[in-house]
C-alpha cells in the first residue's frame, strides 16, 4: 500500500504539506521536529521529535531515514532545512529524488521548474521509495478532519558536524514561505543596520516578513535565512515589495508566483519593472520610510 511521510521541520511548517498530500492521494503520517502542530491535519499519525533546536543535517537525515520503513514517499516543503537534509535522506536510502514539485500529475509523475522557472519539466519516477520536496505555494492547504494520535520519538541526536556558531535575525516576523506580505531589499541598503531600519520597519508595519537578494546576503547586509530567489527561498505572498532590487533572473524565479509585485527603484530602466504590477521610480531611502509612515498613520 502506498503511503506518504510528511516531514515538517517545525510545527508551523506541518500544515504546508496537507495540500501536497491531497494531490498525491496517499494516506499520510507527519514527522514533526519540535512539537506537534496545534491543529489536526488529518494525518493517520503524528510522530514528534521533541527538541528545542534542530541538530545538524546529518543527524536530521539519519532520523528521517530511520522512520522511512513502510512509506513509498517521503516529502517536505521546500526550505533551507529541506535543501540541507532531504538530499541526504535520499542518499542514505539510495532513493530517487524530485525537488521543487509544483504539480502532481500522478503518484509517479511530477512537474518541477527548470531554467530559472521559465520551463516546467515533467519527471516520471518509478523507483521506491521516493524523496521529494514541493513548493507550498503550489499546493494550497485544505481543511482536514480527524483525530490524529501523537507519538513522541526517542532519537539519537549525535552528529559528526561541530556547530561553531548560530545566528538568526527577524524576531517574531512570520516565516518568508508563509508570510502574506514580504518586503525585500537589495545591495543599496549598504549595511545590516540600515536594512533592519528601512526594510524591517516597513515589514513590521505591514505585519509581514523581511527578505533580501543574494547580493545583499553575500555582502553581509542580511542574514542567510532571508535570501529570496532560486538559490534561497521561493515565496508567493499576496504582496511582494521589492526595494532597490534590479530584478535578476534568479531573484525573479523566487517571487514570480506573488499575487502583486511592487517595485521601488530609482532606475526607471531596471528589469524588475517589466515584471512588477506596480512601480515607483524613486529613491528607496525616500519612498520606503514614507510608505512606513503612511501605513502607521
Amino acid at each position: 500500500m502506498s503511503k506518504l511521510l510528511l516531514v515538517a521541520f517545525s510545527a508551523s511548517e506541518a500544515p504546508l504539506g496537507v495540500g501536497f498530500a491531497k494531490a498525491l492521494g496517499f494516506p499520510f503520517d507527519i514527522l514533526c521536529f519540535g512539537e506537534a502542530p496545534s491543529a489536526d491535519l488529518g494525518a493517520e499519525l503524528i510522530k514528534v521529535v521533541a527538541i528545542t533546536e534542530l541538530p545538524p543535517a546529518d543527524a536530521i537525515a539519519r532520523i528521517i531515514a530511520g522512520q522511512a520503513n513502510g512509506y513509498t514517499t517521503l516529502a517536505s516543503a521546500s526550505s533551507m532545512h529541506a535543501k540541507d537534509a532531504m538530499a541526504r535522506v535520499a542518499g542514505v536510502l539510495d532513493a530517487a529524488m524530485v525537488t521543487d514539485v509544483v504539480e502532481v500529475v500522478s503518484p509517479t509523475e511530477f512537474k518541477r521548474p527548470i531554467v530559472a522557472g521559465s520551463v516546467l519539466a515533467t519527471v516520471e519516477v518509478l523507483a521506491s521509495p521516493l524523496v521529494a520536496t514541493f513548493r507550498p505555494s503550489a499546493f494550497r492547504s485544505t481543511n482536514r478532519s480527524g483525530n490524529s494520535p501523537v507519538e513522541t520519538l526517542t532519537v539519537d541526536l549525535t552528529s559528526k558536524v561541530e556547530r561553531i556558531s548560530h545566528s538568526k535575525r527577524g524576531g517574531a516576523r512570520p516565516d518568508l514561505s508563509q508570510a502574506r506580505v514580504v518586503v525585500s531589499g537589495g545591495r543599496p541598503l549598504k549595511d545590516a543596520s540600515t536594512f533592519e531600519t528601512i526594510i524591517g520597519g516597513l515589514a513590521d508595519a505591514l505585519g509581514g516578513a523581511a527578505g533580501a537578494t543574494r547580493a545583499a546576503v553575500d555582502s553581509g547586509i542580511a542574514a542567510n535565512e532571508l535570501q529570496v530567489g532560486q538559490t534561497g527561498k521561493i515565496v508567493a505572498p499576496n504582496l511582494y515589495i521589492a526595494a532597490g532590487i534590479s530584478g535578476s533572473t534568479q531573484h525573479m524565479a523566487g517571487i514570480k508566483d506573488s499575487k502583486i509585485i511592487v517595485a521601488i527603484n530609482k532606475d526607471a530602466d531596471a528589469p524588475i519593472f517589466e515584471f512588477a504590477d506596480y512601480g515607483i521610480v524613486a529613491d528607496l531611502f525616500d519612498a520606503v520610510p514614507e510608505l512606513t509612515r503612511l501605513v502607521k498613520s
